[in-house]
């Protein structure tokens, strides 16, 4: 795992290149600590810089950036192609020569033999590289195909620059640093700026799956995809599996095997997160499963039950034989990282499970550099309460005419959130798996917003939103257009429930959980791989029925299964948590001096991007207890920490 940064001053106008490719390289230290190297062809004006995380081959033999055999390609890469010994014994016999023993190596090999899209067909990792080609003078941008690791690109004047992190573009002279207010309202709306925008002007994220192909000076072509997750959704359901729902269940057991077991190749310590739940609790079962030794696990408790898991963790871990790890955290100790956060994430991001995210890469990293972790079962096996959610609402509500619908969300909002928080606790005073029913007032009014909408993509867009209408927000802002609402809304199926889980698959999952697993990992240069990403798994869940997925009233249903072969279900089935805090309590607390100061009026007018009515509106209410504004007050105070955070330094706090 590492950092790339890199530019191509097509005029040559740069003053002192090489000390700005060094100075863009140390800006992502954090990425990869253990090296860095400066690639620079001073007659093109073209330079690559690499910060290393040594994870395969830690001799000089694995350092970056590096020539292909022929000296024709020079690459720039982060991330692992995890079937590179494979691919190697292939070139090999194809009579190709190997100095050492990294995955960098193989990589460009392959590149040379088979060429570019080829050798990415055959890749099975997670990866962003710049690869120079100097032949024919053409730099190839590229994402892997989930977009797990991130790439961002755009112009510091006349110069095209390129990097792991937007903060490696701080050293580039011509930089405007001017905010995107159309990316901003895409942050009210999701809590994270969807691909290929970026909180800066210029700057944009290179969409996963694709490649980006640039030969000289001029307006930047369009990138092209080698992968399409449309195109996977497409096969998937016109290849529909065909066997019994067993033979479903030992086809993903085996096939998560080899994912699992070919992301355990490191020549450095490795382990695994483990929250207890299906998705994590599968990894860790099979990683035990091919290890020759005790897995080391890693999971953090709160003192709050609401939030606690550590104790299934913990019981999960006492049926595998894992060496365990836990640590309880205090609300003081998760609140410190509060400050991290700005640094961390180089452009404005809100889920506030970043935080405990934060904390369990910290643990691990104590022990090991590298660490398995479950994310992406969800979205590839249903496993979201929005989807049953968003599937029930859609099916009621269009068979009602619309005029009905805009009544009867009119008649929903004419009550207050106080006045239904009253009306539903006497009219829903029971319990569900051991938790309040959560219906308030304000999830009544996110109904009507939701209802009222005039087709699916909107509707599962209003379900999904947070500020429901972010423009107005923003000072002269205008939202652009997304996958939910004008660019390729048609989803490849006419299922709901795939239609949600084939958006989030584009958006959510990379947009949200995949930047949060690699700023937060990344903060503490750690590597967290995602074996349940793995294209082979993703191909597979799509072929698969959605009854496999949702049977017997239980989501995930194929994923569970494999996971009982390993796990007694008494340690898993419960009530799904998400990975969170008491933003809440929070807020109304410890916290409240600091949000009232990046949320004070003045300063909110004095800087200019955001209206302070409705935000100190939403304030006072959610400070009175009327209204339960603190998600979407999050997204906002995560971009003002971060906008008072410009300029500074970013990654050193989080190390």
């Amino acid at each position: 795992m590492c950092g790339l940064a890199g530019f191509w001053d097509f005029e040559r106008r740069m003053d002192r290149p090489e000390r700005c490719l060094d100075d863009m390289a140390g800006m992502i230290t954090h990425r990869g600590p253990d090296d860095q190297g400066v690639f620079f062809d001073a007659d093109m004006g073209l330079g690559l810089g690499h910060r290393r995380l040594s994870i395969i081959d830690l001799s000089r033999d694995g350092s970056q950036p590096m020539e292909s055999a022929s000296r024709r390609f020079v690459l720039a890469y982060n991330g692992e192609v995890y079937n590179f010994l494979d691919l190697r014994r292939e070139l090999e016999s194809q009579g190709d020569l190997f100095r050492g023993h990294s995955d960098t190596e193989v990589i460009l090999a392959a590149i040379e033999r088979w060429g570019l899209i080829a050798a990415l067909s055959r890749f099975n990792g997670m990866f962003a590289f710049a690869l120079w080609d100097r032949r024919d003078r053409t730099l190839h941008l590229v994402r892997d195909r989930i977009g797990i690791k991130p790439l961002y690109y755009g112009f510091a004047g006349e110069a095209l620059v390129f990097a792991s992190d937007p903060a490696a573009f701080r050293p580039v002279p011509g930089l405007s640093g001017e905010i995107d207010r159309g990316a901003l309202c895409l942050l009210l709306r999701h809590g994270y700026i969807p691909a290929p925008h970026s909180i800066f002007t210029g700057i944009r994220k290179l969409l996963p799956g694709h490649v980006l192909s640039i030969t000289g000076p001029g307006s930047l072509p369009e990138a092209h995809p080698y992968w399409s997750a449309r195109d996977a959704v497409t096969s998937g359901r016109a290849e529909r599996f065909s066997g019994s729902p067993a033979e479903a269940v030992t086809e993903l057991e085996t096939l998560l095997r080899d994912a699992v077991k070919c992301r355990m190749v490191s020549d450095v310590p490795l382990g695994a997160f483990l929250s207890g739940g299906v998705d994590s609790s599968t990894v860790v079962a099979l990683m035990q499963e091919v290890s020759d030794r005790p897995v080391r696990t890693f999971s953090i408790g709160f003192e709050d039950e609401e939030f606690n898991e550590a104790n299934y963790a913990a019981e999960v871990a006492r049926h595998l034989g894992t060496e365990h790890t836990e640590l309880y955290v205090t609300p003081q100790q998760c609140r410190d990282v509060v400050p991290m956060l700005p640094g961390m994430f180089s452009e404005p991001f809100a889920d506030s499970s970043q935080i405990p995210t934060y904390l369990v890469s910290k643990l691990a990293r104590a022990q090991v550099t590298v660490s398995l972790s479950g994310d992406g079962g969800d979205e590839l096996f249903a496993g979201y309460h929005n989807y049953a959610m968003g599937q029930a609402l859609w099916r009621r509500s269009s068979r009602i005419p619309a005029p009905l619908r805009a009544l009867t969300g009119a008649a929903i909002n004419s009550i207050p959130p106080g006045a239904w928080d009253r009306l539903l606790k006497l009219a829903v005073p029971f319990k569900s798996g051991g938790r309040a029913f959560d219906v308030t007032g304000d999830r009544m009014h996110k109904l009507a917003d939701v209802v009222v909408r005039r087709d699916f993509p909107d509707m599962y867009r209003a379900l999904v939103s947070a500020w429901k209408d972010p423009a107005a927000m923003v000072i002269r802002g205008h939202e652009p257009p997304t996958l939910l609402s004008g660019l390729d809304t048609a989803a490849p199926s006419d299922e709901i429930l795939e239609q949600m889980m084939y958006w989030d698959l584009r958006t959510y999952l990379p947009g949200d959980i995949l930047t949060k697993v690699d700023r937060a990992s990344m903060a503490v240069s750690l590597e967290a791989r995602v074996p349940l990403l793995d294209h082979r798994v993703v191909e597979l869940a799509w072929r698969l029925p959605l009854d496999y997925k949702l049977r017997d009233g239980s989501a995930k249903w194929v994923l569970r299964q494999v996971l009982d072969r390993h796990v007694p279900a008494r340690l898993i089935d419960r009530p799904k948590r998400g990975f969170g805090v008491p933003l809440e309590s929070w807020l109304k607390g410890p916290l409240r001096d600091w949000a009232e100061e990046l949320l004070n009026r003045d300063r909110l007018v004095r800087e200019g991007f955001l209206n302070p009515e409705p935000i100190r509106k939403s304030w006072r209410e959610f400070q009175s207890g009327s209204r339960r504004w603190q998600s979407q007050l999050w997204i906002v105070l995560m971009f003002q920490a971060w906008l008072a955070n410009q300029g500074t330094g970013v990654g050193d706090e989080g190390r």
